[in-house]
């Protein structure tokens, strides 16, 4: 084959490529016309075979003109592989592409727990009034948990607090007294403390104002100067924190074996106003906590010289107060889980 039949052959050859490359709208196609015209049996590869047969003064223009021609067609076939390529990516974008014009999909929010709500209300007062926060494992010695408190193995108080025994010696803490306990021992003597200590205390109880596990939050002052005005004033502040400036709060003797002397302290009805009905039981008053000046069998047996320092203790049920400012008739709704309970606790 002569130069002149070459250039002819190449022609038609590119008239057909150019036709047929326009016929191609996938990629099995496209594979299809890749071995056809550039493939070991395509009309290209036979004349490259050829150039054996070719007069040595045109090899060299013989090879140009088919090394143009491949890289022809070659150019055709990469640029249809890369639109195929392009067209295939649109066509993904669309389909999986997202409309922001519609409103977006509502999850559902969550809400505080009301003891946490009261637990953190609670803690943001007295932190603010300079105490720390102490914390302590719910499960107990029988020495931290009543001993050291003054509360003996043979003592009559033991059966108020009929306490779960998990060992010999180890009980689910009955009070967060315990955790005193710990912070007075760890102290070896020195003060001042000022602490409260909320958590989870466990005791053997199930009606519809008490269950067998509650929150509690007690309160230890030590120092050498702490005196019962102090608590009485800190728990006149804390109760109408809690209930309102204008409840009244009064004060009565009581009797707890880790405090001398003790109190209750009650606060005006604010269902009535203090006129009677059946929160209050008819009597004008709500029972909302216990307290005292820390008995010094307590300072001793923790490591204090009661003669030279003093201090005051109290403890606050944060279920009862939750059920008394949300008005929850029932203590069990709080550990339920029930959604729509919960819901009405939304914390802004």
């Amino acid at each position: 084959m002569n130069l002149e039949q070459l250039s002819q052959a190449i022609e038609e050859e590119r008239k057909v490529c150019l036709e047929e490359i326009k016929e191609v709208d996938n990629i099995d196609k496209l594979n299809l016309f890749k071995g056809k015209h550039i493939g070991k049996k395509s009309l290209l590869t036979e004349l490259f075979a050829s150039m054996r047969n070719v007069d040595a003064n045109d090899k060299k223009e013989y090879g140009k003109m088919l090394t143009s021609f491949r890289e022809e067609v070659n150019s055709l076939f990469v640029n249809k592989e890369k639109e195929l390529a392009d067209k295939k990516l649109l066509e993904k974008i669309n389909n999986e592409k997202v409309d922001i014009t519609l409103p977006p999909y509502s999850l559902p929010l969550g809400s505080y727990h009301p003891l946490t709500l009261i637990t953190e209300e609670m803690v943001s007062f007295f932190k603010g009034l300079g105490f720390e926060v102490a914390s302590g494992p719910e499960v107990e010695t029988e020495r931290n948990n009543f001993e050291l408190v003054n509360i003996p193995s043979d003592h009559p108080s033991r059966d108020m607090q009929d306490s779960f025994v998990v060992d010999k010696g180890i009980v689910l803490r009955s009070h967060t007294s315990a955790v005193q306990s710990r912070v007075m021992q760890s102290a070896n003597g020195q003060s001042p403390i000022k602490i409260i200590c909320p958590g989870k205390v466990y005791r053997r109880d199930s009606d519809a104002t008490h269950s067998h596990q509650f929150e509690q939050m007690e309160g230890l002052v030590i120092s050498s100067d702490a005196t019962f005005a102090n608590l009485l004033e800190l728990l006149t502040k804390v109760l109408r924190h809690l209930f309102g400036e204008k409840r009244e709060v009064r004060f009565r003797p009581s009797y707890f074996p880790f405090t001398e002397p003790s109190i209750e302290a009650d606060i005006s009805c604010f269902e009535c106003n203090g006129k009677g009905c059946s929160l209050c039981k008819h009597t004008g008053w709500i029972e909302i906590l216990g307290a005292g000046m820390v008995h010094p069998n307590v300072l001793r047996l923790n490591g204090y010289d009661d003669n030279k320092v003093q201090g005051f203790a109290f403890g606050i049920g944060i279920d009862r107060v939750a059920m008394l400012k949300y008005g929850i008739d029932d203590i069990k709704r709080f550990y339920l889980d029930d959604v729509r309970f919960l819901r009405q606790f939304k914390k802004e």
